[in-house]
């Protein structure tokens, strides 16, 4: 039977937390323990500046109080996308729940500690991977590429320094939707949007599907 027709799915004002990234945290980690692979794989979106869009997967790396993280090439499509136009949306879709979650936000560079923080814990050939592609430019052939990981692998045998162009960024929370699915197309939808005067800096509203 499909998720959506199951009635212990239904979501409801009494089911969410008041806050909306405490509720982001519990709808994660339900997709984790449901053995979702990648489960923090989100569809990130962003516009250059005359308001072309362009959307891709990247891993969310962290969420707090503030907003949502995400690491990348600062010199790639959209790095430059939100060097000129700094607004972005996200979206995650957990199909074996028949969840989905959508964010939008303003978006900052991560400060340099949080990005040398990161990028330390992660695995040496990914570091030498960040020096030898410069994200979103074209290469004549895959061997281009692996010479300069090569290069790059002799250049830094044990230490290797986070590069210039390379960060974190923050969505700085404006929005955030759960959806989730249910029969007949009528979705329960709950929109939270940050408001000073309501409790907890939040408006929570349900939205028709």
């Amino acid at each position: 039977m499909d998720d959506r027709h199951r009635e212990d799915h239904a979501l409801s004002e009494h089911d969410l937390d008041p806050d909306p990234i405490a509720q982001f945290r519990r709808w994660l980690e339900e997709a984790e323990a449901a053995g979702i692979d990648l489960a923090n794989a989100v569809a990130l979106a962003t516009a250059d500046a005359s308001g072309v869009p362009a959307a891709r997967h990247v891993l969310l790396r962290g969420f707090d109080e503030r907003g949502f993280v995400f690491y990348t090439n600062h010199e790639s499509r959209k790095g430059r996308h939100l060097a000129e136009n700094p607004h972005a949306a996200l979206a995650v879709y957990w199909r074996e729940l028949d969840r989905q979650i959508c964010v939008t936000g303003t978006v900052t560079p991560t400060s340099a500690e949080e990005s040398d923080a990161y990028f330390a814990s992660r695995p040496r050939e990914a570091r030498i991977g960040a020096w030898a592609s410069r994200q979103s430019t074209p290469i004549v052939s895959r061997d281009e590429l692996m010479t300069a990981y090569a290069e790059h692998d002799v250049a830094y045998p044990s230490d290797v320094p986070r590069p210039p162009y390379w960060g974190g960024y923050l969505i700085a929370t404006e929005t955030v939707e759960f959806w989730q699915g249910r029969a007949h197309r009528l979705h329960d939808r709950f929109a939270y949007t940050r408001d000073g005067s309501a409790p907890g800096g939040w408006r929570v509203q349900r939205l028709s599907p």
